[in-house]
């Protein structure tokens, strides 16, 4: 499998970009309706206020430039036809699912500019699309954490920490409980804590969510030409979006009978690189629950969707693709060989 990450930003931009990045991936510039638009890396290096709306459908234009956007690094990899599985939150996976399907039909053109990354000239590549499957984002971490690498058995406790939502549920052999079923405000929640607590003794300017996410990761911002530490901020504003949101929603969906059934609770998502959320988690289910970070969470969901396509192209030739179009990154994982046999 190949893997790639990019920023979930976009911004409209219609002035030359001439050797500013060292590939595509980095340099993405994108046309729709003939107007430019920056995304990604891109759009964070050369924009001045690159954003994403949260949670948006397929037919908001913010996603539509990032589906493009990592369809058009998938179709540089291969020209086969693509299989592609995406997802959504568990709420809104169904009213979504038709509408990218009708979307990307058999495929779409996208319109691109080179010169970002040492080209000449705009290009348009037709990406063709054997078929597309939409299914929630917590099913997709489920797949990747059982029929990945590490083959986790038995039944666990998935939970994916995203930036727009935070979804939960419990995984046995047989499939998932749907009664276990949790969606609430992701890492944002935590986030907007953090920019309100700063906003009392700094001005931030003109700075968007996501730019501000990016140091709430980091852990520091430079605000006025001096860097301000965020640890402390951040540290009580995860604390109390798990006290305030995570813990009560589990609660009222997990009894005793759950926790009967598994010992195990394994957290993905961009969240969960954040040591004082998983210590959140320990301590509540300490002695119930051995929770795990899974390996490469960011990424986690794009590769169980991956190993979705892969089980729909089964000996078919072409490349399978999972895409998870997140709020904060967007995470693009491809295989070109793809026959993986029985689904079993």
């Amino acid at each position: 499998m190949k893997q790639f990450t990019f920023p979930s930003v976009v911004e409209s931009h219609n002035s030359e970009l001439r050797n500013v990045a060292p590939d595509l991936q980095h340099g993405i510039k994108i046309f729709d309706n003939g107007t430019g638009y920056i995304v990604g890396d891109l759009a964070l290096s050369e924009g001045i206020a690159p954003h994403k709306a949260i949670n948006c459908s397929p037919n908001d234009l913010d996603y539509q430039l990032l589906l493009q956007s990592a369809l058009l690094v998938s179709a540089s990899m291969s020209e086969a036809p693509m299989t592609v599985t995406l997802g959504f939150p568990f709420s809104t996976f169904q009213i979504n699912r038709d509408a990218v399907k009708d979307y990307l039909g058999e495929g779409i053109e996208v319109t691109f500019d080179t010169s970002p990354y040492g080209g000449r000239e705009r290009q348009t590549r037709r990406v063709q699309i054997e078929k597309v499957d939409v299914i929630p984002e917590v099913v997709g971490c489920i797949i990747g954490a059982r029929r990945g690498e590490r083959r986790q058995r038995g039944a666990f406790f998935m939970v994916s920490l995203g930036f727009g939502t935070c979804e939960a549920a419990l995984s046995t052999e047989a499939g998932i409980v749907q009664r276990t079923m949790v969606s609430v405000p992701g890492i944002r929640y935590a986030v907007d804590l953090a920019i309100r607590e700063l906003q009392e003794t700094h001005y931030l300017g003109l700075r968007t969510e996501h730019q501000i996410d990016r140091a709430f990761l980091h852990g520091s911002i430079v605000i006025n030409r001096q860097r301000i530490d965020l640890t402390d901020i951040r540290r009580r504003a995860l604390q109390r979006y798990y006290r305030d949101v995570i813990s009560p929603a589990l609660a009222n969906s997990w009894t005793d009978e759950d926790f009967n059934r598994s010992s195990t609770m394994l957290l993905a998502g961009g969240g969960s690189h954040y040591s004082d959320l998983v210590d959140a988690f320990k301590e509540e289910f300490d002695g119930v629950l051995e929770v795990k970070q899974v390996d490469e969470p960011s990424t986690l969901a794009s590769r169980g969707y991956c190993l979705r396509s892969m089980h729909l192209l089964g000996s078919n030739n072409g490349i399978a693709v999972g895409l998870d179009i997140g709020n904060a990154q967007t995470a693009l994982t491809l295989d070109k060989d793809a026959n993986v046999g029985s689904w079993q």
